[in-house]
């Protein structure tokens, strides 16, 4: 059974940054493709970044494409999301999510992944 758990969320002004962290057990990291989806009140959970299993391969959203980072340490089983130059738009509970695909592709579906950890809050404030 592989479980997800999400850490690092908190409260942060605008312009500001936070780190989030997913730590994968139960099987390898590096089986999977990972990803970070955000879901905020009123709204359908929304792909944010995604990355392949070996790692050659990312993906972004437009909304934080050049602010998000997304990484995986495969010896930690941990995936890591930066997130740069906050704004309050980015408040939302974030969700790691794996894919057991072994493909380069990164997919922004919900549905292509198949485990989700219980979210972490992150609020922006103005």
């Amino acid at each position: 059974q592989v479980q997800l758990v999400e850490s690092g969320g908190g409260l942060v002004q605008a312009g500001g940054s936070l780190r989030l962290s997913c730590v994968v057990s139960g099987r390898t990291l590096s089986m999977y493709a990972m990803g970070w989806f955000r879901q905020a009140p009123g709204k359908e959970r929304a792909f944010v970044a995604g990355i392949n299993w070996s790692g050659s391969v990312t993906g972004y959203s437009d909304s934080v494409k050049g602010r998000f980072t997304i990484s995986r340490d495969d010896a930690k089983n941990t995936v890591y999301l930066q997130m740069n130059s906050l704004d309050p738009e980015d408040t939302a509970v974030y969700y790691c999510a794996a894919d057991s695909g072994r493909t380069d592709a990164v997919y922004h579906s919900r549905q292509s992944y198949q485990y989700w950890g219980q979210g972490t809050q992150v609020t922006v404030s103005s």
